[in-house]
């Protein structure tokens, strides 16, 4: 029979963690960062029409409700006392946009998600007309195509290029960022203009939507962000870290319904859900950490030096590498982001971003397209078999080259070919993919901040691919270091949450991390082989250009 007796624990630290097809709450233990329960709920994508992505902020804020009421069950089954819980951080999908009443609190549209594909889900620019190559920084294999008309309109208001809105934010012009979303929210629904001419209309992303919503909602619930999500909407002033006047203007936005932008850790209110029996037992609880869920993964990693970098495999990759104070403008079509500001009176850090479009995509088309293996796992298997593609090169260029290339015309290509190669050699180019790819960001961060990396710090789901982490370490002849804990980004949040001044169970320093353990790939070729790979990487790279020679519909760049 089961002892009544609470286990007794450190203080504990809730995190929510909403993402795109998910959402969790994870509650840690704040002096090992133990993962002690967790409970998540998936969420609905709608697609109204084609290039469109919807969600129900309704349905996102009940899955938060939920998966607070399920843990905090399980955490009593583990007799563990929820009454220890204190703080509560938020990490989530960046630049959904939710525009909502501030007297009913009912959302006034949908929340405008950005598209996703079956690949990559990374940014879509529109290039003004005449131009063959995206703006720098966006990588997507489809368009928003709800906003596409907005961005083309705004862009001939630009002269020149678009560096007015760069220079101040980081971004470029483009469908994915939330400025142009809630544009054509204003444009296009009779509900939202009204509410912003009867000033009932608030404005946030996921994050601004949910604190506001869990600190009382109408009731005075708290309508703020963090720097990091503010930073994704193309309307803040990532060098003032306000609100920029000129940016609302040019969108044409009322700064009225913008959120209050805060720091990444500090308390901006308190748990207000007594209407949920279970989760009501977190009633009067501190939200104290608020991240965009890369930069929550790139404090969870605790990537706080000048120069680190984490990488997060999924779909496609995102690389952050933390660029200190400093704010570095890149030459090779990164995103120049806020990484995290953890406290008020606490400097801010910058962040270069890149991302790989086709990551895990890849091994989806070996499955879904080719047949070639039943289940994304069996890829490290085939792989293993012979331990090299001999001599066979994968560039899953789909829907042409994004960063650092830029070309349309690109498409994908399997070559060094012989009647020896089999599907396990193919399987094996596939992984090498994804490593060559990432290279090529970080060589390209290398040459913006003039910072060689010492080591990659790694996350995501295709970490759990052996071969793969292997592989990354030999192309980048670097270190690459996984954590034993893969929920890096709801552990950063939860980090922020436990450091906030008036909460002060998180110390942020390495000891805090003690059930976090390191598994660390070693490059096991030499220098030369892994310079020869890469040049021959390249020279497929170059074989895939070219292939499309006008601009068509089928290519994923306008």
């Amino acid at each position: 029979m089961a002892s009544s007796k609470k286990a007794v624990l450190g203080p504990l630290v809730g995190a929510v963690d909403q993402g795109t097809s998910s959402t969790r709450f994870l509650v840690f233990n704040s002096k090992t960062a133990e993962l002690l329960s967790h409970h998540q709920v998936e969420i609905k994508q709608e697609f109204p029409r084609e290039g469109w992505v919807e969600q129900d902020p309704k349905e996102i804020l009940q899955s938060v409700y939920e998966c607070i009421e399920k843990t905090c069950e399980k955490l009593g089954q583990l007799n563990i006392d929820i009454s220890n819980i204190k703080a509560i951080g938020v990490s989530n999908q960046r630049e959904t946009t939710v525009v909502w009443d501030k007297l009913t609190g009912e959302p006034l549209y949908n929340a405008v998600a950005a598209p996703v594909s079956p690949g990559p889900s990374d940014p879509a620019a529109v290039v003004p007309s005449g131009s063959s190559v995206p703006a720098a920084g966006t990588c997507s294999v489809w368009l928003d195509l709800r906003t596409q008309s907005t961005v083309e309109s705004l862009s001939k208001r630009i002269p020149g290029n678009n560096n007015f809105v760069k220079s101040k934010t980081g971004l470029p012009l483009s469908t994915y960022f939330s400025a142009v979303k809630l544009r054509w929210l204003l444009d296009n629904v009779r509900k939202v203009q009204k509410a912003v001419e009867e000033d009932r209309a608030l404005f946030g992303t996921i994050d601004s939507w949910l604190i506001w919503s869990l600190t009382g909602g109408a009731s005075g619930g708290v309508h703020c962000t963090d720097v990091t999500n503010a930073s994704r909407t193309m309307l803040f002033n990532i060098h003032s870290l306000e609100w920029d006047k000129e940016l609302c203007e040019f969108f044409e936005i009322p700064m009225k319904i913008l959120p209050n932008v805060r720091s990444s850790s500090e308390i901006y209110g308190l748990m207000k859900i007594s209407h949920s029996p279970k989760a009501g037992a977190l009633e009067g609880v501190p939200i104290s950490g608020c991240l965009g869920d890369q930069s929550a993964a790139l404090v969870g990693q605790m990537c706080f030096q000048d120069g680190q970098a984490k990488n997060t495999y999924g779909t496609g990759c995102f690389l952050l590498c933390n660029t200190g104070r400093k704010c570095v403008f890149s030459e090779h079509g990164l995103l120049t982001t806020v990484a995290y500001k953890l406290g008020r009176d606490k400097p801010v850090y910058y962040a270069l971003e890149g991302s790989v479009a086709i990551a895990g995509a890849v091994i989806r088309w070996l499955r879904d397209n080719l047949g070639i293996i039943k289940s994304s796992e069996e890829i490290e298997k085939l792989a293993k078999e012979v331990g090299t593609s001999y001599g066979c090169y994968f560039v899953p260029a789909f829907s042409g080259l994004y960063a650092p290339y830029w070309e349309p015309s690109a498409r994908g290509i399997i070559c060094g070919l012989t009647q020896f190669t089999n599907k396990c050699h193919i399987a094996f180019a596939a992984l090498e993919a994804v490593c060559f790819q990432t290279r090529e960001i970080l060589d390209a961060m290398n040459r913006d901040c003039g910072i060689p990396l010492s080591h990659l710090q790694v996350d995501g789901g295709m970490t759990n691919n052996k071969i793969l982490m292997q592989l990354q370490a030999d192309i980048l002849y670097i270190p690459v270091v996984k954590p034993s804990m893969p929920e890096t980004t709801a552990l950063g949040a939860a980090m922020a949450a436990g450091a906030a001044e008036g909460v002060g169970v998180w110390s942020l320093e390495p000891e805090d991390l003690s059930a976090v353990t390191m598994e660390r790939f070693e490059p096991q070729i030499n220098a030369e082989e892994s310079e020869i790979r890469y040049s021959t990487w390249k020279k497929a790279v170059m074989k895939s250009m070219g292939w499309v020679t006008t601009q068509s519909s089928e290519s994923g760049m306008p």
